[in-house]
């Protein structure tokens, strides 16, 4: 049975350079010369010195050790994969400009070269029977590539047509919903209302019979929302969305990260990618919004979440604004900004809308 030979980097075969797990490389293939050790005729302590390392300038000098050509074909046993290209775009000294547009990929041309995803047939099966090790696919999914037009998720249409969202989606679905919510928290402070399951229709006459007060309580837990949103925002994108590190590295856990977030690093300017499914946002939110619930007595908690989910639509109409508008100063600033993360160190800069908790939090990115 034919070995599985999968890509990896040069830090995969850096961090394998012990007794217990021996890794080398040699013409752009991977070795684990663990087995071997023992059985080297120059001693295991020559190996180790090297291990980790690319070998082939020292397997030629002849004073450190001469080797045969068997020794060569030898080697041929231990083969594990091959070392992927290093080359990236992402560049420390990279800067946008206001009507920033990046050429677009040769996809023949970046298949042949990186090996990785071939962009011209469906992303997602390729990702999920996909040989890099997660050290590549993480070196890879951050190089970012452009299409024309969207890329393919899936071949059958009625499930690729679940993947795209245009930019006024949002607006549509989660602003009413956002108001209806700020409407229900100002009835609420002056009697309760019955579940929204037992009757969704609110009393919206009551409206011009409440106090003022009411008013000036629900929007105070709007703004709340509003706060509140912008670290949810922050820790998502930060603890969530990059969790690179943490990743286990399997296929099922890789596919979940380009879905969730790496697809959007590796086409950043992808139109119909660049907000949130509805679906998916309402997944997200759920176990959030009960929470609020849970904690604050229900005008509270309405007028929390609709705060929330106003910023929420502002930060998903903002984020496609930032790839794909021409925009005021505050927003070119922030324009820059957001771009940097893709383009200049995606370890960074992780706020969107704000970069007030990248401040806080010691994680801004000089731009």
């Amino acid at each position: 049975m034919s070995k599985r030979i999968i890509i990896y980097t040069a830090e995969d075969v850096a961090n394998n350079k012990t007794a217990s797990s021996c890794w080398i490389s040699r013409h752009g293939k991977v070795y684990n010369v663990t087995d071997f050790l023992n059985d080297h005729p120059g001693g295991d302590d020559l190996i180790l010195k090297y291990a980790g390392q690319d070998v082939d300038e020292v397997m030629k000098d002849k004073d450190e050790h001469e080797h045969s050509d068997s020794a060569y074909e030898m080697m041929d046993e231990y083969v594990i994969g091959r070392l992927g290209t290093d080359s990236t775009t992402v560049s420390d000294d990279w800067e946008a400009t206001d009507d920033f547009q990046p050429d677009d990929t040769d996809e023949v041309k970046d298949f042949e070269k990186n090996q990785f995803l071939d962009l011209r047939k469906p992303l997602l099966r390729q990702v999920w029977e996909a040989n890099w090790s997660k050290s590549y696919y993480l070196q890879q999914v951050h190089q970012p590539r452009h299409l024309p037009e969207p890329a393919r998720f899936f071949g059958p249409d009625i499930l690729e047509y679940n993947t795209r969202t245009v930019w006024y989606v949002v607006p549509m679905v989660w602003a009413p919903i956002a108001a209806y919510l700020f409407t229900r928290s100002v009835l609420q402070w002056s009697g309760p209302l019955p579940a929204f399951t037992a009757n969704p229709i609110l009393p919206l006459g009551a409206l011009f019979l409440i106090p003022a007060s009411n008013y000036v309580k629900t929007l105070s837990c709007f703004f709340v929302g509003n706060a509140i949103w912008t670290l949810l925002e922050y820790c998502f994108h930060r603890f969530v969305f990059h969790i690179d590190t943490l990743l286990p590295d399997t296929p099922a856990f890789l596919t979940l990260h380009f879905l969730m977030h790496g697809v959007h690093h590796y086409l950043p300017m992808d139109r119909l990618r660049l907000v949130m499914p509805p679906t998916l946002f309402f997944a997200l939110q759920s176990p959030f919004t009960r929470l609020a619930h849970v904690l604050f007595p229900a005008p509270v908690a309405n007028g929390i979440i609709s705060g929330a989910f106003t910023f929420y639509v502002l930060y998903d109409c903002m984020h496609y604004a930032l790839h794909h508008t021409r925009l005021p100063a505050y927003f070119r600033e922030m324009k820059k900004y957001h771009l940097a993360h893709h383009y200049k160190n995606f370890e960074l800069g992780f706020g969107v809308t704000s970069k007030i908790w990248d401040i806080i939090f010691n994680t801004a990115l000089p731009v």
